[in-house]
This record gives structure tokens, C-alpha cells and sequence, in this order.
């Protein structure tokens, strides 16, 4: 069942009387503070995993991350880490073999 409403508005501006009619609502509203802020992602647990590693890693130190592990494509999941690191104005490098993915911290950018 699809439920639709219709509202309409007559009011009068300088003499003249207008009506608008507001466009057929197809679906319901919540306030602004019931609406979830944040995207879970499917790389979101890996990626978070990876990133508290990377918190407490040593200088010149890498972490090895096996590639069945990932539960993705190595490219995806590197995808993601570059998109999170970037929105936490972080450096890493990353690096992949055949069977492991190497993430480390860079404390100069090139």
C-alpha cells in the first residue's frame, strides 16, 4: 500500500491571493537527528583493523597482512585504506606480494 498526501497553501501577498500546491510526498520523513551519519562500508572492519595496527606500529616497521584475510580483492581493500587514510590526513604505504599486503606509516609524503 503506498500512501501519498497532498498539501496545498492559499495566502495573499500584497492583494493578491495565491495558492501553491506542494508536490504528492511518496515517502514518510524522520527528523534529521534519527539519520545515521556514518557509511559501513564492507572493507570498514578490515580497513579499522589495519588502522588501529598502524597506531601502534613502530618506526620502520611494516604490517603484514595476509591477502586471505582480506575478504576482498587486494586492490578493493587498498582502495578503501587510501580513501581512510586520506579522510584522516594519514601517509601510509602499501605494498603487495602473492600472498601478503604490507602497510606502513610515512612520517614525510613525497
Amino acid at each position: 500500500m503506498i500512501l501519498m498526501r497532498c498539501v496545498s497553501y492559499t495566502f495573499t501577498v500584497r492583494g493578491f491571493t495565491m495558492r501553491t500546491v506542494r508536490a504528492v510526498s511518496h515517502f514518510r520523513t524522520i527528523e534529521l537527528g534519527d539519520v545515521p551519519r556514518s557509511r559501513n562500508g564492507k572493507h570498514r572492519a578490515i580497513v579499522s583493523l589495519i588502522l588501529r595496527d598502524l597506531d601502534q606500529l613502530k618506526d620502520g616497521a611494516a604490517l603484514r597482512v595476509p591477502l586471505a584475510d582480506l575478504g576482498d580483492t587486494k586492490q578493493n581493500v587498498r582502495s578503501a585504506l587510501n580513501r581512510a587514510t586520506r579522510n584522516a590526513k594519514r601517509s601510509v604505504a602499501t605494498a603487495t606480494d602473492e600472498n601478503f599486503l604490507y602497510v606502513w606509516n610515512v612520517s614525510n609524503p613525497i
